[in-house]
């Protein structure tokens, strides 16, 4: 999960799936001039972008692919490229703090937009498992335990974010975006202070387990791309969104790119093919440079970010939750908290509830972090799809935008394929909010 939030210096899932209202009703911008400059915008779209996933990822993606998983991380920048642009586009042009919600809902109507929302409200069940069971593999690789500290620092985690929520605390967007931060600076270190242990050799065979592994390790790696929606809802806040927000977007895209690929290589060069057996690919190259006594830093930083990450989900997708069930896209039941200043424990409760049973599911199957991340990837990729989708209605048609999104509407299609048989769980996730509103007709006021 990308870290976000309602400022995160990025979005939280609220600004993507909440509010099933009329399209009369949707947001619309005001006069009001907003504050934000191009380096504070660069700030916050590098924070929503880097999340818990860099902590893991290029372990998850060598394990599968090899070396050749640099493919794969090379693709997902350049895909970044298109679908940054094609949020940044829809920023500029209709700037709105809805986000994605709003031109999903203007392009197609509620129904759509309530599809949008149940498929992050229902993706942060099966994500918040694999994102604290990342800072577990951390925590365990100092004090030891194997998969035993690994499940108990998972659920520790999704409890006490539960009770952060429950009691109504939540950490800031500055302080979530200090954490971003923080992880961005540790992992310019860490690739400066190892790379000079490297050894190319490590990168042969280039592709040990043929090509076809590229690709699933694609669909694992959007994971660590979630967040490039957060664009859009950040737009409104500009200075000048027409100018600003494509400034920013080129530059953030340029930064996390050079990031992830960075780490990726370093960590295939200098780890080599123990990179895809490690749980704590980070702590292992600090511990190549400055000693196994940097493994305890890199589990705390580890910790902090998947807690600051889990955070943002939860209170987001607690309020969306809410949202959903206050404008009929889900149970009235869980309406309740979804004023201002109030707290949704009911839909909080789902979240909780859910994320607890796939905890328990994982440690009964024994899975590994990959099946719940494409279960997760899936509905973050099936959102691109109907963001994309809602871009090439909204944008003027045959402009350089509206090519753009056409690009990046075809690559996340291509994606969802890519996910194979856990594709269904996002398109099951749609086929069921549909239902739903077609079984509970709701009259928006």
């Amino acid at each position: 999960m990308a870290a976000t939030s309602t400022g995160p210096g990025a979005t939280s899932p609220t600004t993507v799936g909440a509010g099933t209202s009329s399209r009369a009703d949707a947001v619309r911008p005001g006069p009001r001039r907003g504050t934000l400059t191009v380096a504070q915008g660069t700030a916050l779209s590098v924070g929503a972008v880097l999340g818990t996933g860099v902590i893991t990822l290029p372990a998850l993606a060598a394990d599968v692919a090899g070396p050749a998983s640099l493919v794969a991380w090379a693709a997902l920048v350049l895909l970044s490229v298109p679908l940054a642009a094609t949020f940044a586009a829809l920023g500029a042009r209709l700037p709105d703090t809805g986000g994605v919600s709003t031109y999903v809902r203007r392009a197609f109507g509620d129904r759509a937009a309530g599809a949008v929302g149940w498929c992050f409200y229902f993706a942060i069940p099966v994500g918040a498992p694999p994102a604290s069971m990342m800072a577990g593999g951390y925590v365990a690789d100092v004090v030891g335990g194997g998969r035993t500290t690994t499940l108990t620092v998972a659920a520790a985690l999704i409890a006490g974010t539960a009770a952060m929520n429950a009691v109504g605390l939540r950490l800031s967007g500055r302080v979530q975006l200090a954490l971003a931060v923080t992880l961005a600076l540790l992992m310019v270190v860490t690739m400066s202070l190892a790379l000079p242990h490297g050894d190319a050799d490590h990168l042969s065979p280039f592709a040990p387990n043929g090509w076809g592994p590229v690709a699933t390790a694609a669909a694992v790696l959007v994971w660590g791309f979630a967040g490039w929606e957060a664009v859009a809802p950040l737009s409104a806040e500009y200075r000048n969104p027409r100018r600003d927000v494509p400034r920013a977007t080129a530059i953030a895209v340029t930064v996390v790119g050079l990031l992830y690929l960075g780490l990726a290589a370093t960590s295939l060069v200098v780890l080599g093919p123990a990179t895809g057996e490690s749980e704590a690919p980070l702590s292992d190259l600090m511990a190549v440079a400055l000693g196994d006594g940097a493994r305890v830093l890199t589990a705390v930083a580890a910790v902090m970010l998947t807690l600051g990450a889990m955070n943002a989900y939860f209170a987001g997708g607690s309020r969306l939750g809410a949202a959903l069930g206050r404008d009929g896209s889900l149970p009235s039941a869980l309406a309740r908290g979804s004023g201002p200043g109030e707290v949704p424990r009911r839909s909080l409760g789902v979240l909780t509830l859910g994320s607890g049973l796939s905890l328990v599911v994982a440690a009964v199957l024994d899975l590994g972090l990959t099946p719940l991340m494409l279960l997760a990837t899936g509905c973050f990729t099936l959102v691109y799809v109907f963001g994309t989708g809602a871009a090439l209605r909204l944008l003027p048609r045959w402009s350089p935008g509206w090519w753009t999104a056409a690009v990046a509407f075809v690559a996340t299609l291509g994606l969802l394929v890519v996910n194979g048989l856990h594709t269904l769980w996002a398109l099951g996730i749609v086929a069921a909010s549909l239902a739903y509103r077609t079984r509970t007709p709701h009259e928006s006021s």
